[in-house]
């Protein structure tokens, strides 16, 4: 569960809402409403780390799409076969 609070809050006591912020995103507000989140660096880094970069298919050659056909995946990514099939966001 996050925790919301305004910008003015975050402003009088920033450390207090960086200590809250390792152990919960912190939504901050502004005019009622949320702005940006506080999260712990390493939260960032786990979130930065999902960021994958996503073309059409309609914008990838024929030539391309068949060398993607052949390909093999390296077994020291097996990780991320597992990781598309428990993903909540993933395709059924």
């Amino acid at each position: 569960m996050a925790s919301v609070v305004t910008a003015a809050a975050v402003s009088r006591n920033f450390g207090a809402y960086q200590d809250a912020a390792v152990r919960e995103p912190v939504i901050i507000t502004e005019n009622g409403r949320p702005r940006t989140v506080l999260i712990a660096y390493e939260d960032y880094l786990r979130l930065s780390r999902r960021d994958r970069r996503v073309e059409a298919t309609a914008d990838v050659s024929d030539a391309d799409l068949a060398a993607i056909e052949k390909a093999d995946m390296e077994p020291s990514l097996d990780h991320r076969n597992a990781e598309l099939l428990t993903d909540k966001h993933a395709a059924d």
